[in-house]
């Protein structure tokens, strides 16, 4: 069934023109890019969320008053102590705090991640299906102009 709609989008992009296949390259070769931006995104936001999960995971460990340094920047760190180690802040986005138990915290994160990671093999997916139109579109567009030049 897909080499058939491959078949058909071929032979409809035979049909046309060299302007029309340079802008459908163009708009192709854009969503491809767009796409592994995306990718990107989504595969820095699974290994943020997988360094708080570890985070979370040290932090249980550590005794009750435990002096530790807490980031408040990537380079700002202020000295504290550990008070409650059940009880976690969970940034939901925009701003917003949850406070949640250790517990609730490492779940909230392994949902996020399975999800970023399920986004992810959908955004591999849908790309791949770009870079072939994209490649059939090249293909045909060479093939147009090689016809259009003066052979030698």
């Amino acid at each position: 069934m897909a080499s058939s709609r491959s078949a058909v989008r071929v032979s409809e992009m035979e049909k046309m023109s060299l302007e029309q296949l340079k802008a459908v390259k163009e708009q192709a070769d854009l969503e491809l890019n767009l796409l592994q931006d995306s990718l990107n995104n989504v595969r820095t936001a699974t290994t943020r969320l997988e360094l708080a999960s570890s985070a979370l995971h040290d932090l249980s460990l550590r005794p009750q008053g435990k002096k530790m340094l807490v980031p408040l920047t990537a380079s700002l760190y202020v000295p504290g102590r550990l008070d409650d180690a059940d009880k976690v802040l969970v940034d939901v986005g925009t701003g917003y705090f949850i406070e949640k138990t250790m517990a609730e915290g490492k779940d909230y994160c392994e949902r996020k991640i399975n999800l970023l990671r399920s986004n992810f093999d959908q955004l591999v997916e849908v790309a791949s299906k770009k870079k072939s139109v994209a490649d059939e579109v090249g293909a045909i567009l060479q093939a147009k102009l090689k016809q259009l030049s003066p052979s030698t």
